[in-house]
């Protein structure tokens, strides 16, 4: 089943906060708090999908709701049908995009130029955007992939991959592409960009491709990228992948695919990305929601662009096969100061994973987490190091990853079977690792489920479910109270 919900713009964990400050005490139960909580934000949900634009709103009028009006954001606009498109969802739009954009991009010292697409089903084959352009989806307006892959082209790998993600050689390009451009804006009245991907993934379950998959919308080297009131969805491969972008925000952003049988749908992926927000999401996919990569074994080793300064914040997530929001496994090039805040994950196999491997190197460090909920989570946190999925046989084993400086801070949830599993090893410990203010309800009954392995690292105050013995412990004031002396202990007994 595909989730239909989306998300507008609000302060979850905040809301929490406040409600707390003025609830009755009879709302002092996790379960109860829970439930508030959850009417709060599907309200908040269902009021922005009906009110949410750029700077206006619902116009109502006797007979009902007619279309809004589209707003002028760049110099010059176009509509699609300006350039011969049809938007019945049968014809075949190609070339309308193609002569829309051309014109755009003739404005560059203009201004730039604004792309708006009607509402109507707009069939099209993959086309790329140009700089200083605006694509707007109007309210009801689909643009849809068209489902043969003969009129997918065929890119060469990406440089910080290797020979390509799922086969050798050349892979299929993005739906929406771009590459070495400047000032891009996808945004609109809540339209959508509709991959169709479940041809793709029947194919690929049943090994007929010969190339990678192409992502939804994919940037290239590019700058000046905001993305926002859209919906995505049905990608054939990862939805969002901004690679070795720049100053690129995502904000009110619907991210669906179903969460079973839709390999790889990966909600947005920066990739050796530099200064990008992501906020007021909701995102639910067919694996992880959000996965921070910077390129694959020796081939991002080589490549070397760190994924950096990245602020994720106000999101509501859920992936049942995957993670809510993840770094890695494809590493290599480093990643680093990165905030994840005010996050639900909610009927999730894991909430938040960090995940490598011998072979990776690179660096994963200055992680910081704040205001974590999870909802029905089978695991909360999770970092792994035995990821053990190369591009080929030239990888250094011997290339080992760092991974330091994480924080956890404000992590609350209830229905978690095993709230912590740090898998450090011996090759790859993990170091500096701190927990404060944590309070996570559990239905796993066994012993062990606070799990730790070649981790230091300390807990500050009194947490729940208590720690492992790996961690030291420090009071609310900092001040040091039991020093560990079992850092390598290896207290692992659930593989997740």
């Amino acid at each position: 089943m595909v989730e239909t919900l989306s998300l507008g713009r609000f302060q979850l964990q905040q809301n929490r906060l406040e409600f707390r400050r003025c609830v009755p005490a009879f709302l002092s139960s996790h379960k109860t708090l829970f439930t508030v909580l959850w009417m709060a934000a599907f309200a908040s949900v269902f009021i922005w999908q009906r009110n949410a634009v750029i700077g206006g709103f619902s116009f109502l009028k006797w007979g009902g709701v007619v279309s809004r009006p589209i707003p002028r954001l760049r110099p010059v606009a176009f509509n699609l049908t300006d350039f011969g498109g049809v938007g019945d969802g049968v014809t075949i739009n190609t070339e309308a995009f193609e002569r829309a954009v051309y014109a755009i991009s003739k404005l560059g010292k203009k201004g730039g130029g604004q792309l708006n697409v009607p509402p109507g089903r707009w069939l099209t084959a993959p086309f790329n955007l140009t700089s200083h352009m605006t694509l707007f989806l109007a309210e009801d307006a689909e643009i849809l992939a068209i489902q043969n892959e003969k009129y997918w082209p065929l890119m060469p790998p990406l440089p910080s991959y290797g020979y390509g993600r799922e086969h050798p050689g050349p892979r299929f390009g993005s739906f929406i592409h771009g590459q070495n451009l400047k000032d891009v804006v996808i945004t609109g009245h809540n339209g959508t960009i509709n991959g169709q991907g479940q041809t793709w993934w029947k194919k690929y379950r049943q090994k007929l491709l010969n190339n990678t998959r192409g992502p939804l919308v994919q940037i290239m080297w590019s700058s000046d990228i905001l993305i926002s009131n859209i919906t995505l969805r049905d990608s054939p491969f990862w939805t969002l992948h901004p690679y070795d972008c720049k100053n690129v925000t995502v904000k009110n952003v619907t991210i669906l695919a179903p969460v079973f049988q839709a390999p790889n749908t990966d909600g947005i992926d920066p990739d050796s990305c530099e200064d990008m927000v992501i906020e007021d999401c909701y995102i639910s996919v067919g694996d992880d929601a959000i996965a921070i990569k910077s390129g694959w074994d020796q081939y991002g080793i080589a490549y070397g662009r760190p994924s950096m300064n990245i602020l994720i914040r106000n999101l509501i997530v859920r992936s049942m096969v995957s993670a809510g929001v993840s770094i890695g496994s494809e590493m290599s090039g480093g990643v680093s100061n990165v905030t994840v805040q005010n996050l639900l994950v909610w009927s999730s196999r894991r909430a938040v994973r960090i995940k490598t491997a011998p072979g990776r190197g690179g660096y994963v460090r200055d992680i910081n987490y704040r205001n974590l909920t999870f909802d029905n989570v089978r695991v909360g946190i999770v970092i792994k190091t035995d990821y053990n999925e190369h591009p080929d046989e030239g990888y250094d084993p011997k290339a080992l990853p760092i991974l330091r400086d994480i924080s956890f801070i404000g992590v609350h949830g209830q229905g978690v079977r095993v709230p912590v599993r740090i898998h450090g090893s011996e090759e790859i410990p993990v170091k500096n690792v701190i927990f404060r203010d944590m309070s996570v309800g559990i239905t796993y009954k066994k012993k062990h489920i606070f799990q730790c392995a070649f981790v230091q690292g300390r807990v500050i105050g009194t947490i729940f479910p208590a720690p492992c013995e790996n961690l030291d412990l420090y009071d609310e004031q900092e001040r040091l109270v039991k020093r560990s002396g079992s850092q390598n202990v290896t207290d692992i007994d659930y593989d997740f």
